[in-house]
Parts: C-alpha cells; sequence; structure tokens
C-alpha cells in the first residue's frame, strides 16, 4: 500500500511540475514576443550573387566575314532540350527539367569563361537576351530560324527580322530544310534566304546534313558566307541502328568535299549526339577539315571539353584541307 501511495504522489508531482514547466514556457514566449515587437530584428541581408567563373585559357579563333569566333562553339540542342536520345525519350524530359533557363545562362557563363564566344541556337533568344542585358553576358550568337518556306519565304522572313531585332550575330539557313529543297531543284530557295540575311549586314550560311546541299550551294553559287555541315565517324555502336543515331552518312565523301570548298565549316553532330566521346570527335573532326567545332555540352562538361579542343588543336598534324577562317 506505501508503494501504492508513493506512486500517485510521484504521478502528482510530475503533473505539477510539468504544468509549472509549461506556464513558464508560456510566460517566456509572451516575454519574447513582447521584445520582439518592441525591437524588430535586424533585416537578413539578401544573398550574394554567384561569382563568376574564372577565366580559363583562351581557345584559338578564326573569322567568318568580321566576327570573330572560338574553334569550339556552344551547341544550342541541348539547352533547347533536343537531345537525339535515339529511342530513349524520358532522355527528353531529363534535359528539360536540368537544364532551366537559370542552368542555361549558367552554361553560357560557362562557355564564356571557358573561351568559348559564341553559341549556335534555335529558339531562346528572350533566355540569350536577358544573360546579354542583365547578366553581363557577352557571347555571340549564330542563330538558325526554323519558320516555314513555303510560302515565298514571307513567314521565314518575319523570323529573320525579329532574331535579327534579338541582337544576333550571324544567321544560318536550317539544314532541315535545305536536306529538303535540293532534291526538289530549289536551291534559289536557299539562296533568297541567304540573301535575306545579309542584307541586315550580318554572315550568313548555310546548314546541311546530306553533302549534295553544300555541292549545289557551291554550284549554284548561292552565296552562303560559312556552312554547318555534320561530320563524324561510324566507329560507335548504334552508328547502324537507323533511329536517329546518323548525321552523316559518309563523313569520307563529306571531308574530301570539303577539301574544295574555301569558306568556313563549322562541323556539328561531331559526337553523333553524345555516342563519341569528345576526346575521339574533336580531333577527328580538326583533321578532317573542320575549321569549327559545334558541340552540345551541359555545364559540367564545358569546361573538359574546352580542354580537349585545345589539346587537340595544338597537336594538330596532317590537316589536309587549308584554314579557311
Amino acid at each position: 500500500m506505501e508503494s501504492e501511495v508513493t506512486r500517485r504522489e510521484f504521478v502528482k508531482a510530475t503533473l505539477a511540475a510539468s504544468g509549472t514547466a509549461a506556464a513558464a514556457v508560456g510566460l517566456g514566449g509572451a516575454m519574447a514576443g513582447a521584445a520582439a515587437a518592441e525591437e524588430p530584428p535586424a533585416a537578413t541581408p539578401p544573398a550574394a550573387p554567384p561569382a563568376p567563373p574564372a577565366q580559363q585559357a583562351a581557345l584559338p579563333q578564326g573569322k567568318i566575314k568580321d566576327l570573330s569566333i572560338s574553334r569550339l562553339l556552344l551547341g544550342g540542342n541541348l539547352l533547347t532540350h533536343y537531345t537525339h536520345s535515339r529511342d530513349l525519350r524520358y532522355v527528353y524530359d531529363l534535359a528539360k527539367h536540368y537544364n532551366t533557363r537559370e542552368k542555361i545562362i549558367e552554361t553560357m557563363a560557362l562557355a564564356e569563361a571557358n573561351g568559348i564566344n559564341t553559341v549556335v541556337l534555335q529558339g531562346i533568344t528572350d533566355v540569350l537576351k536577358e544573360y546579354r542585358e542583365k547578366r553581363g553576358g557577352k557571347i555571340q550568337c549564330i542563330y538558325g530560324p526554323i519558320a516555314p518556306v513555303d510560302d515565298g519565304l514571307v513567314q521565314y522572313g518575319k523570323a529573320v527580322e525579329d532574331v535579327i531585332d534579338a541582337g544576333v550575330d550571324a544567321i544560318y539557313f536550317w539544314g532541315v530544310h535545305a536536306d529538303g529543297l535540293v532534291p526538289q531543284g530549289k536551291v534559289d530557295v536557299i539562296a533568297k534566304a541567304v540573301e535575306m540575311a545579309k542584307s541586315y549586314g550580318v554572315p550568313s550560311g548555310v546548314a546541311a546534313h546530306n553533302s549534295e546541299v553544300i555541292v549545289a550551294c557551291e554550284k549554284n553559287k548561292v552565296g552562303a558566307d560559312f556552312y554547318i555541315k555534320t561530320l563524324h565517324h561510324h566507329n560507335y555502336p548504334s552508328a547502324t541502328l537507323n533511329f536517329d543515331s546518323m548525321w552523316c552518312s559518309n563523313p569520307e565523301e563529306t571531308a574530301e568535299i570539303m577539301k574544295g570548298v574555301d569558306k568556313p565549316w563549322i562541323a556539328f553532330k561531331v559526337m553523333a549526339a553524345g555516342a563519341i566521346p569528345p576526346a575521339d570527335a574533336f580531333p577527328y573532326s580538326y583533321k578532317n577539315g573542320a575549321d569549327f567545332i559545334l558541340a552540345g555540352m551541359f555545364d559540367f562538361e564545358v569546361a573538359e571539353d574546352a580542354r580537349i579542343a585545345r589539346e587537340a588543336l595544338a597537336g594538330l598534324k596532317d590537316r589536309a584541307r587549308p584554314w579557311r577562317a
């Protein structure tokens, strides 16, 4: 019986102590609230903006007309979430969630810090404008309008005007359009588009996946200031998959044709959309005549790709085609 009473007393004492503690906490909270009301805390200072990336070694440059361009350019496909990921369709959404507006701006800043002074885009001119006007970016832009061309270039002309107003530095005729027009014998449409861009005082080029486009443009004296043509070897597993996996069907033919072209050549799809490592792709492209390489890069790849490009250029031997830029 004695121990039972002791337990009861213990419980009562514990409850009483808890109540007292709670009251003390309540009083303390009230006092703290009163003090806060009398003397508001100092405002938290805003976080400092992130420091810009440290400037790395410069990349060699060449010229297209009066435009000085690094021999490695930042590609726009990954920035606009067009990944060419074969049948792995989820990768498109993955790129979209990773390359947000802010991440695109970070990537362009990293490119500049690593000596890449030009980006090639289709779309997101608003992001480019923000980067330049509000973030202090200086990166140049070569732009390829994808507006329809089957209406006498009316829509295309409006697209050219819009991107000129957005401040792009050069324009090229989209390779998908060119690939389709040449077999139809409509090289004149390409020529008119090239001259349209030239009328705004910027360099004007033609892109292509098929070598026939370059041959037709040269034969018909289209007047392009530069070409953007695919180049990659076929030594990668998915080369013959025939599902969004090959963009240069005959690289040897392309290299041979470009030997006779005295205009600057920007090689693109050099890594076959990520299937060929840059340490293999970059030397191959420079050696086979490319004046510039256009490479899609995520932010974490930029510094390494720029280093590989510098080393590939420094160690370049046996280049058959003269530099055209």
